[in-house]
């Protein structure tokens, strides 16, 4: 099985980071620049990739306690299983990381996945840290 495990630092504090993470029905917004547009249905979320792939993804658990997501892709991707998660880990008082951990198969897929889990990483840091994401929430509250 393939598996890619990413980490980025982000300059904030672990609860603000948890908070937006934590809202599955705004991944649009907090990995913008990568998502264009997502919505949730129960359980099932539906994200739309910037190169228009459209992806279903399970939602499976929401763990406050230890700030983490867990969610599974099933419809829309070539891969024939994937499961991952994503965590915010307290690093400091005003810092914390990013935890991105997937597995998939078939294998191969990595070399594809590698490059859309940096990029993701590196939208969320942005769209955190700049504040665009809470801007991006704010509008719709």
């Amino acid at each position: 099985m393939g598996s890619i495990h990413h980490e980025i630092a982000l300059d904030l504090d672990a609860d603000t980071a948890w908070a937006a993470l934590r809202q599955v029905e705004l991944a649009h917004k907090l990995f913008a620049g990568v998502l264009v547009d997502g919505r949730l249905e129960e359980n099932v979320r539906t994200v739309t990739f910037a190169d228009g792939m459209v992806v279903r993804e399970r939602i499976i658990d929401v763990d406050d306690e230890r700030r983490r997501l867990a969610y599974s892709a099933f419809d829309g991707t070539p891969m024939t299983h994937h499961n991952a998660s994503m965590q915010i880990v307290p690093d400091g008082k005003e810092t914390c990381r990013f935890v991105w951990i997937a597995d998939f198969l078939p294998h191969s897929f990595g070399e594809s996945m590698l490059p859309l889990v940096r990029q993701g990483a590196r939208a969320l840091k942005t769209n955190l840290e700049s504040g665009a994401f809470a801007a991006a929430t704010a509008v719709n509250q």
